[in-house]
């Protein structure tokens, strides 16, 4: 029987970024006033939950022998029906170690969900609608974003929800949306068996080094430009929800022209204006005296990272179809090293020269301008045949 044409691949991914941007878009709303007001958290204990719900992410090559009992399908599924508990429960534990708890068992879902809905996207989307597909991947995440700070500011304000059943309200739906998944939608296969172990192949190399500098360069966006907001110019907890709020309205606008962006000049172009515009950005963090340029650079920071779309399909253009979802793996493993030790080397170095953590940043960033020179993707199939055929005339000419 022939699926209904919305029942396809691709509604299935955009459903699970939907599902995603939910369920984290309000664990992250509420999370500060939760810990501050409810369980009494110093700055001491959110840098231990930080750390916590990293490691998931530190791990996230682990996917890859669940895949040996499990399809990538059903992974993601149990990964969303765990993100969704994890969110819809946290309420409930009011205490440190009940949220140190909810904590980790979200972010378990919210990692592997990111490692497998990466990994089936570059397998179920081809390298031509790759760049557009996650650029619209993007503006949807963004969308939904915004609908949940909507949502959560109108049940604050007029219903006045106490926090277990903001959470409970927030993971409730992104559940029914899992069920929607797990019920209505047909099983879908790959169109080439995945290796079911760990893959590290040296023409990799590059692809593993960009992504690590990538993660390093984030970790400084997401710990220290926003903390130098509020410690520097003042920020207030509103000012910063109007910078998020731009943010995503701007993603939404342009992400997916970003995606066409990658179609047309190429991954290496596209990471070279990348690069070379976040070294503009963290060095402006690190001199920066004015409130309003620093929002300005707090801005464009955020739009570059939809320019590493490239990264991706980069990746998809070179890897062997079969080594996908152990290389996704792996990859978002290497980006999260970064995570686990950056905020506390940092925060050393923050204490006396604040703008030295942006300069390295910058550094980060031209370390990747270098790397990225040496991105080639191979041309595609009937590129390949067009050329073969014209060295071939040559050659009997």
């Amino acid at each position: 029987m022939k699926n209904s044409d919305w029942k396809n691949e691709k509604s299935f991914l955009l459903l699970t970024t939907i599902i995603t941007a939910i369920c984290f878009a309000g664990w992250s709303t509420l999370l500060n006033n939760f810990a501050i007001n409810q369980v009494n958290f110093s700055g001491a204990e959110i840098g231990i939950l930080q750390s916590l719900r990293e490691i998931p992410g530190l791990l996230a090559f682990t996917a890859i022998f669940l895949l040996l009992v499990l399809t990538e399908q059903t992974l993601l599924l149990c990964s969303l029906c765990i993100l969704s508990i994890g969110v819809a429960i946290t309420g409930y534990f009011p205490f440190e170690y009940g949220l140190y708890a909810t904590t980790v068992l979200m972010s378990i879902g919210f990692h592997y969900i990111e490692t497998v809905n990466n990994s089936l996207t570059l397998q179920w989307v081809s390298k031509k609608q790759a760049p557009s597909f996650f650029g619209k991947m993007i503006a949807v995440k963004s969308v939904t974003s915004l609908v949940i700070y909507s949502l959560i500011w109108l049940l604050l304000t007029f219903a006045n929800l106490e926090f277990r059943y903001l959470y409970l309200v927030i993971g409730g739906l992104g559940f029914v949306l899992f069920l929607y998944l797990a019920l209505a939608m047909p099983k879908f296969s790959n169109p080439v068996s995945q290796h079911k172990k760990i893959i590290l192949r040296k023409k990799y190399a590059l692809y593993y080094l960009l992504t690590f500098l990538s993660g390093a360069r984030r970790q400084i966006f997401v710990v220290f430009a926003g903390f130098m907001m509020v410690e520097k110019f003042a920020y207030s907890v509103a000012d910063i929800a109007i910078l998020f709020i731009i943010n995503h309205l701007i993603s939404l606008w342009l992400a997916p022209k970003i995606g066409h962006l990658i179609e047309r000049v190429g991954e290496k172009n596209t990471l070279t204006l990348e690069y070379m515009g976040l070294i503009l950005v963290f060095c402006g963090y690190a001199l920066v005296e004015n409130e309003y340029l620093a929002g300005s650079l707090y801005i464009i920071d955020h739009l570059f990272f939809a320019m590493a779309i490239a990264m991706k399909t980069y990746f998809q253009k070179i890897a062997d179809p079969a080594d996908i979802a152990s290389s996704s793996g792996v990859s978002f493993t290497i980006n999260h090293i970064a995570a686990v030790v950056i905020p506390a080397l940092f925060g050393i170095i923050w204490l006396s020269n604040p703008s030295l953590v942006f300069f390295i940043g910058a550094g980060f960033a031209f370390a990747s301008l270098l790397l990225a020179q040496w991105v080639k993707v191979p041309p595609e199939q009937d590129e390949q045949i067009e050329l073969n055929a014209k060295a071939q005339a040559q050659t009997t000419g």
